[in-house]
C-alpha cells in the first residue's frame, strides 16, 4: 500500500505540474488576441477561478476569489474589454483537437475522431438576457425560461473529448425587436439561425481550422435538418445523425416510408436481421443493444436503428457514407455510440467550472465565459488524456459473474474533474498537500472498486432479444 500512495502521489504531481504548463500554453497561445496585456493576465485569473472548488463561478465570486477589491474588473472584462473572442475560440479549438490527436497517437489503435453536436441550456429568471425564452431544456427535462447553446465537441475514442465550438441560439423575436436587440447586446446585422444552421456554422469554423472528423454525429434536432445534411455531404463528411420515427426513408423498391414502418416492414420482431453488437465501453462496462441496418434508394445512405435488448425501444440513425468509403455497420454503431460523451463534457463544464453559472445579461458576455469555460476545460481534458493509460492500475475486469473481487482494486485513470483540482491547488499552492492527494487516492481506489463490481453485475445478464 505504501509503494501504491507513492506511485499515486508522484503521479498526482506530474499531473498538476503538466495541468499547469498547459494553461500556460494555452494563453501563450491566445497572447496575440488581446489589446492590452492586463487584460490578458485578467482571463489567466479568470480561467485559475474557474477550475478551483469555490462554489459559484460568476463575476462576484471570481473576482473575491482572485483578489480584487471589487466585481468590476471581471465584469468589464466579459462586457467591454477589447479582445477577440472568435480568435480565442480558434485557439482553443486547435489546441483541444491537436492535443487529443497526439494523445491518441501514442496508442497502436488510434481509434474514430468524432464531432457530436449537440446543445445544452442554463435556466434564467426574467427577460433581460439575451436568448432567454421559455423553451424546452434538456438540462430541466421540461419547458422553463433559460437559454440554450449548440456546441460541437471533439471525441477521440478511447482517448478523451473536449468541447471546441459553442454558438448560442437567439429566438427570432429578440432579434427582429431593435430594442430587445440593443438592450441585450445583439451584434448588428445578427440574422436567424436555427439550431441546425448553428451546427453549420461550428462544422464550417472546425473545418476552416483544418481539423477532420471520420464521422459527424448528432441527436434529432441535426439529423431532422435537410440544411446540415446536405452541407456534410456536400463536403464528403461521414455522418450518423439520429432522427424520429417518422423520418422518411426511400427503400429500394421506391416506396416511401417512415423509419418506423421501415422497420416494421423490413427488420420484423426479434431474431430476424438484429445483430447484438456493443455501442462502445462505459464505465460500467460495454453498452450492449440490438442493431438493424436497413439499405435504401440511396447506396450512400442508410437507416441504422438501435434497440434496447430490455424495453424493446428503438431509435433512428440516418447515416451517410460517401463514395469510396465502406459502409462497414460496426464502425457506424461505435460512432453511434460516441456521440454521449458530449454530456459528459456539459456534466464536467457545468459542476467543474461554471458553464451554466454565468450571471451575464448580454451576448458578448455570455459568450466570452463559454470561451474561457472551454478552455479551462480544454487544459485539463488534453491533460488527463496525456495521462489515461499512465495512471491506470486497475484490476483486470470480471470474467465470471461469480468471481470473486481483487483483494486491490486498483486506481482509474486521473479523471478531467481530478485534474481540475490538481491544477487548482498546484495554482494556489506551492505543492499539494498530503491530504489532498490521500483524498484523490482514495476516491479513484473506490470508483475501480465501483466499475469492477457494476462490470461482474452485467456478467450476470441475458442479452438475449425480447419479442
Amino acid at each position: 500500500m505504501r509503494t501504491t500512495r507513492s506511485k499515486a502521489a508522484a503521479a498526482a504531481r506530474v499531473a498538476a505540474d503538466r495541468a499547469v504548463r498547459a494553461q500556460g500554453n494555452l494563453l501563450e497561445r491566445v497572447r496575440s488576441c488581446f489589446v492590452q496585456a492586463r487584460t490578458w493576465r485578467h482571463v489567466g485569473r479568470y480561467m485559475s477561478a474557474l477550475v478551483s472548488s469555490i462554489p459559484k463561478r460568476n463575476g462576484w465570486t471570481i473576482a473575491e476569489h482572485v483578489g480584487d477589491a471589487t466585481p468590476d474588473r471581471t465584469q468589464r472584462l466579459l462586457n467591454r474589454a477589447v479582445w477577440d473572442t472568435e480568435g480565442v475560440a480558434g485557439e482553443v479549438r486547435r489546441y483541444a483537437a491537436a492535443g487529443l490527436d497526439t494523445a491518441a497517437g501514442r496508442r497502436r489503435r488510434r481509434g474514430l475522431a468524432v464531432g457530436a453536436l449537440d446543445e445544452t441550456g442554463q435556466p434564467k429568471h426574467g427577460t433581460g438576457t439575451a436568448g432567454v425564452k421559455r423553451q424546452y431544456m434538456g438540462c430541466a427535462g421540461r419547458v422553463a425560461n433559460g437559454i440554450n447553446t449548440v456546441h460541437l465537441a471533439y471525441v477521440r475514442e478511447r482517448t478523451g473529448h473536449a468541447l471546441i465550438a459553442a454558438r448560442q441560439w437567439i429566438p427570432a423575436e429578440q432579434i427582429t425587436d431593435p430594442d430587445t436587440a440593443a438592450r441585450t447586446g445583439l451584434p448588428p446585422g445578427l440574422g436567424f439561425r436555427t439550431k441546425g444552421q448553428l451546427a453549420i456554422d461550428l462544422c464550417t469554423h472546425a473545418y476552416a481550422d483544418e481539423l477532420t472528423f471520420d464521422v459527424i454525429c448528432g441527436d434529432e434536432v441535426y439529423g431532422n435538418c435537410t440544411d446540415l445534411r446536405e452541407f456534410l455531404e456536400a463536403r464528403g463528411q461521414t455522418y450518423v445523425l439520429r432522427v424520429a420515427s417518422t423520418f422518411m426513408v426511400r427503400t429500394p423498391s421506391g416506396d416511401r416510408l417512415t423509419s418506423a414502418q421501415a422497420v416494421d416492414l423490413l427488420v420484423g420482431g426479434a431474431g430476424r436481421g438484429w445483430q447484438v453488437r456493443s455501442a462502445g465501453a462505459g464505465s460500467k462496462g460495454h453498452r450492449w443493444y440490438a442493431w438493424a441496418w436497413i439499405a435504401t434508394a440511396s447506396p450512400r445512405h442508410h437507416l441504422l436503428v438501435r434497440r434496447h435488448l430490455a424495453t424493446g425501444e428503438l431509435a433512428f440513425h440516418y447515416c451517410y457514407v460517401p463514395e469510396g468509403q465502406p459502409a462497414v455497420v460496426s464502425r457506424l454503431v461505435r460512432a453511434a455510440g460516441l456521440r454521449w460523451p458530449v454530456e459528459e463534457c456539459f456534466e464536467f463544464g457545468k459542476d467543474h467550472f461554471g458553464l451554466d453559472q454565468c450571471q451575464a445579461r448580454l451576448h458578448g458576455a455570455i459568450a466570452r465565459h463559454t470561451v474561457l469555460v472551454m478552455a479551462a476545460l480544454a487544459v485539463c481534458a488534453v491533460t488527463a488524456a496525456e495521462l489515461r493509460h499512465r495512471t491506470d492500475s486497475q484490476a483486470p475486469p470480471p470474467t465470471t459473474p461469480d468471481q470473486p473481487p481483487p483483494a486491490e482494486p486498483g486506481l482509474i485513470p486521473l479523471t478531467v474533474p481530478e485534474i481540475g483540482r490538481l491544477l487548482a491547488d498546484a495554482l494556489h499552492r506551492p505543492q499539494s498537500p498530503d491530504h489532498a492527494i490521500d483524498w484523490l487516492t482514495w476516491r479513484r481506489r473506490h470508483q475501480a472498486r465501483a466499475r469492477w463490481h457494476h462490470q461482474r453485475t452485467r456478467l450476470n445478464r441475458d442479452y438475449a432479444l425480447v419479442n
